[in-house]
């Protein structure tokens, strides 16, 4: 079976493919239709990169230099295994073919180091930390496309999107927070077309491994992982992390008990769980005792009853949220905020506290003026859309940012975005003749 996340099958020749896959690209620039010559996960994202960039020719934002850079990558998490990416991989991106880069789990770059000659070369199309490589912003891309599908991949020559990368061939692996699964960013080498060869996807893999290892090792180390963890933010099903750091994936409704419960550490009633769960719906009691029944059988005695309860401390990536707030650090509140929390959940309580959550961070975010936390705002999926959040960034940015004409143009866009939807509303209301 031919791995789909490798750029060619072996004894493939280079020149060939990239000459075919040229002229696929061509043909689904001008006219839309994929070749069946492409590899499906290049497809795939050139459909995504299509239907966010305005054309095939561009450079990749720059959003964060000198002093603002150094302070975001800093403190960023992966900052602590730069050591390591360096170690294994720093001496192939030293050969003066290579380039070893790290991103953040929107596709900012925060390091990119090599040959200085390979750099310079790289640097014409923006490939430089502080700059946006997330599919929206870059387009198809190894550490982008690695990001959107949360899987190592290849990315050879003309599969790229935008034509000035299409030189460059690449290799990008996903990296986690070993303790709670959250996507921390990803890491890179990118070169010429021998990066196609398998060895590279193989190698970033197991970079990214390690550097998952070692942030746990940080964490034993510290005493990191005494407690239980849950991950919910940003995710349809939450995850829960033992003290062991073993990672137990929890289905909806077993996410939804578990937040609920993690955020009444004096325990819920069985009718007050009930509500919680299940609003005014008429549900039987043994509804809710099977799901508790099933749920004691993945966590075990950390799950007590009469009232139901967590017996154990359970870490979770909403309360450091909250507390990043209390403690008026907007911008840690945005790195631990992963989104909505379960979004898809429709249980009354998880609403509540999503609703709460999300309004209280977006306020802290407007009222703060700060650049950059209005930016991370603006490009999350949640902020995409809000023109009040652009429309606050293009105040606060200095006239000299890189960013400003696209900022710019992105509310422009907005505005007239709300105000034909506004005009179509009231049209739609006069014709059934209401005021």
């Amino acid at each position: 079976m031919v791995n789909p996340w490798l750029a060619m099958a072996g004894g493939e020749d280079p020149n060939e493919r990239s000459r075919t896959v040229r002229g696929a690209h061509e043909e689904f620039v001008s006219e839309g239709r994929v070749s069946p010559r492409v590899r499906a996960v290049v497809a795939d994202s050139w459909r995504r990169s299509a239907a966010a960039l305005p054309a095939a020719d561009f450079l990749a934002p720059v959003e964060l230099a000198d002093a603002e850079l150094e302070e975001y990558r800093g403190a960023h998490p992966l900052a602590s295994v730069m050591p390591l990416f360096r170690e294994l991989l720093g001496t192939i991106a030293d050969d003066g073919a290579h380039l070893l880069a790290v991103c953040d789990a929107s596709g900012r770059m925060l390091w990119v180091e090599g040959h200085r000659g390979v750099r310079s070369r790289a640097e014409a199309m923006n490939f430089v930390a502080g700059a946006r490589w997330d599919e929206r912003h870059a387009g198809t891309n190894a550490p982008g496309t690695a990001l959107a599908l949360d899987h190592a991949v290849q990315i050879f020559a003309t599969e790229h999107y935008n034509r000035a990368v299409q030189p460059w061939t690449c290799a990008a692996a996903p990296v986690h927070d070993p303790r709670t699964g959250r996507l921390l960013g990803a890491v890179d080498l990118t070169g010429g077309d021998h990066l196609a060869a398998p060895h590279s996807l193989a190698l970033v893999r197991a970079t990214a491994l390690a550097a998952e290892a070692r942030l746990a090792e940080r964490d034993r180390g510290t005493g990191g992982i005494r407690d239980h963890g849950l991950t919910a933010l940003g995710q349809d099903e939450a995850t829960l992390t033992t003290p062991d750091g073993r990672r137990i994936h929890l289905g909806r409704r077993h996410s939804e008990i578990l937040v609920l419960l993690a955020g009444h550490p004096e325990g819920l009633t069985g009718d007050r769980l009930t509500a919680e769960l299940y609003g005014d719906r008429p549900v039987p009691p043994v509804t809710l005792r099977a799901e508790l029944s099933r749920l004691r059988r993945l966590v075990g005695p950390l799950l007590a009853s009469r009232p139901y309860r967590l017996c154990e401390p359970v870490e979770t990536d909403v309360a450091r949220v909250e507390r990043e707030l209390e403690a008026g650090d907007v911008r840690s509140a945005l790195r631990a905020y992963g989104g909505p929390l379960l979004p898809s959940s429709e249980a009354p309580g998880v609403c509540r506290v999503r609703r709460l959550m999300e309004g209280r961070l977006r306020r802290a975010v407007l009222s703060g003026g700060d650049a950059w936390a209005l930016q991370l705002w603006a490009d999350s999926r949640w902020g995409e859309e809000d023109l009040e959040v652009w429309e606050r960034l293009l105040a606060a940015l200095p006239a000299s940012a890189p960013q400003r004409a696209g900022v710019a143009a992105e509310a422009r866009r907005l505005r007239e975005t709300y105000a034909q939807g506004l005009h179509t509303g009231r049209a739609t209301l006069a014709q059934r003749g209401r005021p």
